[in-house]
């Protein structure tokens, strides 16, 4: 696992990561799994700048950026295309700050000494052993929004920097200040084209350093990343074909191919066992992550993509995906919402009637979910939440057919202990009355802890990636440029529901780099089938692995009986929680990890003095 980590206090260190390697200029700093090239340093003086990961940035802009460093302008070094982490000492003061989409968490602990600080929460808490934070880990269950109890990690004593935060040490101690705005000023659609235009290629052109290039060739997302590659040499572009899938991803990857030159197109046919929750009867398939991660489900799936592109490359290189593309250039139906808030009601039934026809439901009925949203904020909302999780649970119903909320209930909140319930409903209420910054717009909300939550699933698959093929996974619409780029544009443009990804189109129609009928796509193709065939296929695994052995149960985070209906429903072929489903079984795997693969995070090193 690739993690960084530093300390920062008035007395010795007595450990630093295993295996782990200094970063030049910075005292008592490691990184650990991280290729040289992507670890990279420069200073003068009291001020060092270090980045970690892959940044666009070339040597003369990071030396530049020294004077960067000294005026306290973190933000700044922020901007250069890539994702990566931030490192920055300017004399006394430490600033480390991570990615706005997670794939590069912060986290630290403090005690009279000084300061640990590391991208990896398990790394911190196995410093003395801390164990995981049940309540926080119910939080993940309940809700899926990384920061709905702002700075508890899934580990007891560990903190975690919510998105959009940094961390300062100094000699004072360490704070966790903004560095992004809650919310962002708006700009139209057609005046953010061409900067997403161009966000997206220069997050593009920081992989080209050689590697080979291979690139997901399904969706409207993945189809621009890899257009765009191909513009700078050869892409093996990779689809996943599964007839049981029934969309058309594969027709138009085969028509793109044929359209745009250095696309060499590979089809992945599926087979019995690249479904869901394959594999989960030996846990030591997969690579330990830092917490609970979605492609532990999917890992057949994704170890089939990339046993192709591994043939196909001559070397492992860079593999472009289009994950968080949904997430930024488009918009769930919730922002509804925040038309009503703002009265802008004719503009609301007019999206809500086109949402209404697509859902074969009514203009009333669509808003009617939208209302309750409208009338609260984010911590009026968290206040409400903590209610419903007081009173008893709820008969499922599709999430879909819920009223629209801040921090939705998912189906896994009625699974838990009544104890763990109110637990949770108290840590709720206390993260709403610590709210300070909360943006005004539900959209603003959701759309960050949309990202936060894709970005560290894709830390999860990059994992994957890695320790079967040494592959080097890119998820650009992760980038930090590319997120600011995009959401800009109001919710209700990205989202507009009578036309596909209209961002996407206003960026791209007439530039010649995607092909117009690609444009022109309103489809999107989806998993559902492999789903449902895993759930089934594997049943019996599931109810093993969520039985009276497992350790979900053990601490009241779920309760079998909902668990054996729901599993029962899905082996009939009845729509059940797939999504939460999803989410238990995920942390039951992290959970078991945890117990049986325990990581050596750490060697000790003779004590010394470091430098403050």
């Amino acid at each position: 696992m690739r993690w960084s980590a530093g300390w920062y206090g008035g007395t010795g260190h007595d450990r630093q990561p295993a295996g782990g390697r200094a970063v030049p200029g910075l005292e008592a700093t490691w990184t650990a799994g991280w290729p040289t090239a992507r670890v990279r340093a420069v200073g003068e003086g009291a001020a060092v700048l270090a980045v970690v990961g892959e940044c666009g940035a070339d040597d003369h802009q990071l030396q530049d950026a020294l004077a960067v460093v000294r005026a306290g302008k973190w933000r700044a070094l922020t901007r250069w295309p890539g994702s990566y982490l931030v490192i920055a000492r300017s004399g006394q003061t430490l600033a480390v700050i991570g990615d706005l989409a997670g794939q590069h968490p912060v986290h630290y602990r403090t005690d009279v000494a000084g300061t640990w600080w590391s991208t990896a929460a398990s790394a911190l808490a196995a410093l003395d052993g801390a164990p995981v934070d049940v309540t926080a880990l119910a939080a993940h269950l309940a809700f899926g929004q990384p920061d709905a109890l702002a700075s508890r990690s899934l580990f007891r004593t560990v903190r975690r920097v919510p998105g959009g935060h940094l961390l300062l040490i100094g000699p004072d101690g360490a704070t966790v200040e903004r560095y992004e705005p809650a919310a962002y000023a708006p700009v139209e659609l057609r005046q953010a084209a061409p900067v997403v235009r161009a966000a997206l290629a220069e997050a593009v052109a920081a992989r080209g350093d050689g590697r080979p290039v291979s690139a997901d060739l399904a969706g409207l997302d993945s189809t621009t990343l890899a257009c765009l590659a191909a513009q700078r040499g050869r892409v093996a572009a990779v689809t996943f074909a599964d007839e049981r899938l029934r969309d058309d991803d594969l027709a138009f990857a085969q028509r793109t191919a044929a359209a745009v030159p250095h696309l060499a197109h590979h089809t992945v046919p599926g087979d019995p066992g690249t479904v869901y929750y394959a594999g989960l009867d030996n846990l030591g398939h997969l690579p330990v992550t830092d917490g609970p991660n979605v492609y532990a489900v999917t890992a057949s799936i994704k170890r089939t993509v990339l046993d192709t592109v591994a043939e196909k490359t001559p070397a492992p290189g860079v593999h472009f995906t289009g994950a968080a593309g949904d997430a930024v250039l488009s918009a769930p139906s919730s922002y509804l919402a925040d038309l009503l808030r703002e009265r802008q009601h004719r503009r609301a039934w007019q999206h809500a009637s086109v949402h209404a026809r697509l859902r074969h439901t009514s203009t009333i009925a669509v808003l009617g979910r939208a209302r309750p949203a409208s009338r609260t904020d984010l911590p009026g909302a968290s206040r409400q939440t903590a209610a419903d999780l007081r009173r008893p649970a709820r008969d499922w119903m599709p999430q879909a057919q819920r009223p629209t909320a801040w921090t939705p209930l998912l189906a896994s909140a009625d699974w838990m202990t009544s104890d763990v319930r109110h637990s949770l409903a108290d840590a709720v209420e206390q993260a709403a009355d610590e709210v300070t910054d909360a943006p005004a717009r539900l959209a603003d909300w959701s759309d960050r802890q949309d990202l936060a939550r894709l970005g560290a699933d894709t830390v999860g698959w990059r994992a994957l990636a890695l320790a079967d093929h040494s592959i080097e996974l890119a998820a650009p619409y992760l980038d930090n440029e590319v997120i600011r780029a995009c959401l800009t544009v109001p919710a209700d443009q990205r989202g507009a529901p009578w036309q596909y990804k209209p961002l996407l189109d206003a960026a791209f129609t007439g530039t010649g780099v995607l092909p117009e009928f690609v444009l022109a796509r309103t489809t999107k193709g989806g998993f559902n089938a492999l789903a449902y065939a895993g759930l089934r296929d594997h049943a019996r695994v599931l109810e093993d692995l969520l039985g009276s052995s497992s350790r979900l149960v053990a601490l009241g985070l779920v309760t079998e009986a909902p668990i054996k209906a729901a599993l029962a429903r899905a082996a009939g072929g009845q729509p059940t929680a797939q999504g939460a489903l999803h989410l238990v079984v995920t942390a039951e795997v992290w959970l078991r990890q945890l117990a049986f693969a325990p990581t050596r995070w750490w060697e000790e090193v003779k004590p010394r003095v470091a430098a403050a």
